[in-house]
């Protein structure tokens, strides 16, 4: 028998800040092309000499992942699962751009060790002295929702009793040129919200999420954690049995479904997704997030965090529903988290309250 997957404690550095009791009260809407995070003060958790080696996307996880465990009150995890899409980006970037400067001469190793992927997970588990199992999932916009599925595979086998997940993206000036050169990210002259967005084009950011995992229930449970199901390609027409076929798996109908979170991010054709699949749950309420995360290859993490809010709180802070139809008291039991990017990689997550 499967054991129960529980999220036990949070921990974050995004756009809104770090993760504390007001985060959604004080949260403000993203109307600009590139945002950075609000960025901790980092003295007491990393050296200062540490800090001026490490770029953004560490500093963020080592504070995230601290957030995470002391909630939890766990010392070492059994293991740490990290999902990002582009890793450290901003070290990648210094070291190309060393590389072409200096013809390819007199190179500093240190940006080019800390640009892998996997570098925010070996600095973490180097920090804590966790000598487990360290694994870093790169799978596009769904690089969080593998490191779920494989965090849920470790615990509900009874392998670990405690996972260490995180989700984390930086912005790296090279790279985001790119992509806005690509279309991909709205240009720099634009101010417009998820909601108001008539350009092509995505608002960009960045942020680090670390959620402690365990098979047990705690007193700082949030919610547990159902299933995560993954899918490359989708059609629009293919919407209702992709959702049908994961609800039926998991003993739930349509109607069991109180809300649900989608990834609206603004751009018109990712949007239609998530038209597509609210309108196969008419009696869930819409709820979003990525006005308040801003877009990334890891941003789901950030839906969870929502999830995880709402379930604990059973309350919906204003600023997350997706219209103003907004409905009387309501028991959040089963919320589902919808996910996709530019019509690849779509994943489902349903999270339920405990």
């Amino acid at each position: 028998m499967k054991k129960s997957v529980f999220i036990n404690g949070i921990g974050a550095v995004t756009t809104q800040g770090i993760w504390r009791s007001e985060f959604f009260s004080e949260a403000r809407v993203l109307d600009h092309a590139i945002n950075a995070a609000e960025q901790p003060a980092y003295k007491g958790f990393i050296s200062p000499g540490a800090i001026r080696r490490m770029s953004r996307g560490i500093k963020m996880s080592m504070y995230a992942a601290q957030q995470a465990l002391g909630e939890s009150f766990v010392t070492i995890p059994d293991a740490i699962i990290t999902g990002t899409g582009l890793g450290c980006s901003e070290d990648s970037d210094k070291f190309l751009r060393s590389l072409w400067e200096n013809d390819e001469q007199f190179l500093t190793p240190t940006s080019f060790i800390q640009s892998t992927h996997n570098t925010v997970a070996a600095q973490i588990a180097l920090q804590l002295s966790c000598k487990g199992y360290n694994v870093t999932h790169v799978n596009g916009a769904s690089s969080f929702e593998s490191a779920l599925l494989d965090t849920l595979m470790l615990l509900q086998t009874g392998e670990e009793e405690h996972v260490l997940l995180g989700g984390v993206d930086e912005i790296a000036e090279q790279t985001y040129s790119f992509l806005q050169a690509g279309g991909y990210i709205k240009t720099g002259s634009v101010r417009e919200t998820v909601k108001t967005s008539v350009s092509p084009g995505v608002n960009y950011a960045e942020g680090a999420h670390f959620f402690s995992m365990s098979a047990g229930r705690v007193a700082s449970s949030y919610a547990e954690i159902i299933d995560v199901k993954l899918q490359n390609e989708l059609e629009g027409s293919q919407m209702r049995s992709f959702l049908q076929d994961f609800l039926t798996t998991k003993d739930l109908h349509p109607e069991d479904i109180d809300a649900v979170i989608l990834g609206y991010n603004g751009d018109e054709n990712d949007d239609l997704f998530y038209d597509a699949l609210w309108q196969e749950l008419p009696l869930a309420t819409p709820l979003y997030y990525k006005h308040l995360s801003g877009q990334y290859d890891s941003c789901s993490a950030f839906g969870l965090m929502v999830a995880a809010f709402v379930l604990k709180q059973q309350t919906v802070p204003s600023i997350l529903y997706w219209n103003e139809k907004i409905p009387p008291n309501t028991t959040w039991k089963n919320i589902l988290i919808y996910n996709q990017y530019k019509g690849k990689d779509h994943s489902l997550v349903v999270v339920r309250a405990c």
